[in-house]
């Protein structure tokens, strides 16, 4: 275990934690959603769509039955494919600071997003960031045959294991319930971000709690040696 950090690895959520990607999902949504004859979302009621798999937030938030969902989130994702997925998104301040310091005091990380696995490609080769992830671990094209967060922290261990690296103190970061819950399933301590999009009970069952990325760095990197990494 590298001695700078209390974890063996590091696996982090990519949207609400990594990047902020809600100016186009909250594009896309509107146009999607008004396709299909339902209300679009404001930007409040993001907080309702951003981490659940598209698949059960168009059950839950548009009230469309499996096999509509499943058209929609077509639908959805083909926008994303023309667009471009880096279109509108950015990063949460000193995160990629972060993820290069960890990576630099050789503590291994995997993503554990969502988000299909293609999108968590393009977005972090897009910022620099895939050189510092041992994998890259997220939901399947339909969203549905790997979709939970449970089945994809479970995925993303699976591929670290595989490549040797120390599973034993695991720690997940992320910004919604999902993650928590999904963590738990395979008792792995969930350290939640409060800059994402959620609401403030879902904290509830985190090991920690993360204000800001001074916070987060403490917890994660508490006896860092190395110096900051520059952007």
């Amino acid at each position: 275990m590298p001695p700078e950090s209390p974890w063996s690895c590091i696996l982090w959520d990519v949207d609400g934690t990594i990047v902020d990607a809600s100016d186009g999902i909250l594009h896309r949504l509107t146009v999607t959603l008004e396709h299909f004859g339902r209300p679009a979302p404001t930007r409040a009621e993001l907080v309702h769509w951003i981490g659940p798999p598209m698949f059960d937030s168009f059950q839950a938030q548009a009230g469309m039955d499996a096999e509509l969902a499943a058209t929609a989130v077509a639908w959805y994702r083909e926008l994303g494919r023309a667009e471009g997925y880096t279109t509108g998104a950015r990063l949460f301040p000193g995160v990629a600071e972060l993820i290069h310091d960890l990576d630099r005091a050789g503590v291994p990380q995997a993503t554990a997003s969502s988000k299909p696995e293609r999108q968590v490609h393009v977005l972090m080769e897009h910022f620099g960031l895939a050189p510092a992830f041992a994998t890259m671990a997220g939901a399947t094209p339909d969203e549905r045959t790997l979709a939970t967060k449970a089945d994809i922290v479970a995925e993303a261990l699976r591929r670290l294991r595989i490549d040797g690296i120390d599973t034993s103190r695991p720690v997940l970061v992320g910004d919604r319930h999902h993650d928590i819950d999904g963590g738990a399933v395979h008792d792995v301590p969930v350290i939640f971000v409060r800059w994402g999009f959620s609401w403030p009970h879902e904290s509830e069952g985190a090991s920690a709690v993360a204000d800001d990325i001074h916070d987060l760095r403490a917890l994660l990197l508490p006896a860092a040696s190395v110096e900051p990494a520059r952007p």
